[in-house]
């Protein structure tokens, strides 16, 4: 007896069966090609409101575990709707492995679905673009189907939805972890060199970790955060983060607090929507994605260096090269459609990327662009600039 559904907005009903947890989520259903790390997007923030296909049919084979969660708030709701994957669910086969990922699921909140093809889904969101969707997982097999379409159709979509609130932290905190090493664990940062303010959008655990391990005293901000209380603070740089939505509607109140730190000739290092905040923050637009990019094999070429690196990138929206003003350069761009995927200011100390460097998942190819951003502070301070 099959116990769950997709259901598009157009009508379409794709039945299989039902995996975590159980009730129905509605959101937008985009793809991801990732062999691996599926724990750490499904705990990606930047994934608030979507439903995820993993295009990789074997997913869950190596369990899950308390450490691969990037999620800064253990305790909050994961911004992922739905997931769903092809192949049963094996048992866990990795000596890390804690729980059963259709274990992990049911405590995440997080409803899945196995047992459709992936690949038809795949080819419908290339050639139509990412439909909204409810998916609904009840064990016993009963579904309001004309209920679940209209509830599909009727949901307006992440364009034009700031998405950012739900994730974001509401307080400020001090970060000193680092990255993770085989038979240590995670480490701590006790000699840092700089200090920086990192607004949270939505922050992946592991760019917080890189940017400690790079030699940074970190104190992570709210999203709303005003630029007079984050210059207070006396950074020697500022990080905006990843994080999830549409990214204009969250521009509204992020991009004046950027204006503001950018005219100060702070250092400002983005990424993903941190990137697009830029873009917006100096005056070029952003634009929705036909099908976006997920996954962690996109080939992006870096104009700074004249190298192509593999990157994993997670995003719907992206920066118009088109409206850039003169004062922004663009330094990288993907392989793939040739959407931009990194911009610097020549006027500013300032620069950041479209994909995620910090690699969780994914390669480890951009790494260096958190020491460009500790090089970028160190030549700042140098100058008398910043410091803090």
């Amino acid at each position: 007896m099959q116990t769950a559904v997709l259901v598009l907005a157009d009508g379409t009903v794709l039945e299989g069966f039902g995996l975590g947890a159980t009730g129905h989520a509605v959101g937008e259903v985009c793809f991801n090609t990732a062999m691996t790390g599926y724990q750490e997007i499904l705990t990606d923030p930047s994934y608030a409101g979507q439903i995820i296909t993993f295009t990789f049919p074997h997913i869950g084979n190596v369990g899950t575990n308390e450490e691969d969660i990037e999620t800064v708030n253990m305790a909050a709701a994961t911004g992922v709707r739905g997931c769903i994957v092809q192949a049963p669910v094996t048992g866990p086969a990795n000596f890390r492995a804690t729980r059963h990922l259709d274990q992990w699921l049911k405590a995440r909140g997080i409803i899945g679905l196995y047992g459709i093809d992936t690949r038809a889904l795949t080819a419908l969101i290339r050639e139509k673009g990412m439909p909204n969707a409810v998916i609904a997982h009840a064990p016993d097999g009963k579904f309001d189907l004309p209920q679940l379409k209209a509830e599909a159709a009727a949901w307006p979509g992440i364009d034009g939805m700031d998405l950012v609130p739900s994730v974001s932290t509401t307080q400020r905190y001090g970060w000193d972890e680092t990255t993770w090493v085989l038979g240590e664990g995670y480490g701590h940062q006790t000699a840092p060199k700089y200090n920086v303010v990192a607004i949270d959008y939505g922050v992946k655990r592991n760019i917080l970790r890189l940017l400690a391990k790079a030699g940074c005293k970190l104190t992570v901000v709210p999203a709303t955060t005003a630029a007079a209380d984050i210059l207070a603070l006396k950074p020697d740089g500022v990080f905006l983060s990843n994080g999830p939505g549409d990214p204009a509607a969250t521009g509204v109140y992020a991009v004046p607090a950027i204006q503001a730190i950018l005219d100060a000739k702070v250092p400002v290092f983005g990424i993903c929507l941190g990137h697009q905040m830029m873009g917006l923050a100096i005056g070029a637009k952003t634009k929705k994605m036909h099908q976006g990019h997920h996954g962690a094999n996109h080939p992006v070429m870096d104009y700074t260096t004249g190298k192509v690196e593999i990157v994993s990138m997670n995003h719907g929206f992206a920066v118009d090269t088109e409206t850039l003003p003169a004062n922004a350069k663009e330094t990288h761009r993907s392989l793939f459609d040739g959407s931009n995927c990194g911009i610097a200011l020549t006027d500013r100390p300032a620069f950041s990327v479209q994909h995620h460097p910090e690699a969780s998942p994914g390669p480890q190819d951009s790494h260096y662009l958190f020491k460009r951003f500790v090089e970028m502070m160190g030549e700042s301070t140098a100058a008398g600039k910043t410091g803090g």
